[in-house]
């Protein structure tokens, strides 16, 4: 399994073996990370996922895909790395990600 990196806006960090083909968002959930909350359950519909994937790995966590990418537009506090992380399932080419957690959603 995969390690993934959660920081959250605070900066306490964790260090979460996830199985591929979780999403980021079921991993942090599932280790109770505070900095997911998940309203939607995972149905990109709701913005309560919202992480922002470390610029070292966007181009291993993918572009969001046109339902996704509509949604992060309404997010204020989003940048060039956001990402609902409902939408991003873990690979094992994820080994060391390191995912950035909004203080938003505290």
């Amino acid at each position: 399994m995969p390690v993934i990196n959660y920081i959250e806006a605070n900066g306490t960090e964790y260090s979460i073996d996830i199985a591929e083909g979780v999403s980021l968002m079921q991993g942090a959930l599932d280790n109770m990370i505070d900095g997911i909350v998940a309203e939607c359950g995972g149905c990109c519909v709701c913005c309560t996922c919202h992480c922002m994937i470390d610029p070292a790995w966007v181009e291993v966590a993918g572009a969001a895909g046109a339902e996704e990418a509509e949604m992060l537009e309404m997010i204020d506090s989003r940048s060039e790395t956001s990402r609902l992380s409902c939408q991003v399932k873990v690979t094992a080419a994820m080994e060391g990600m390191v995912v950035h957690l909004p203080e938003s959603q505290y």
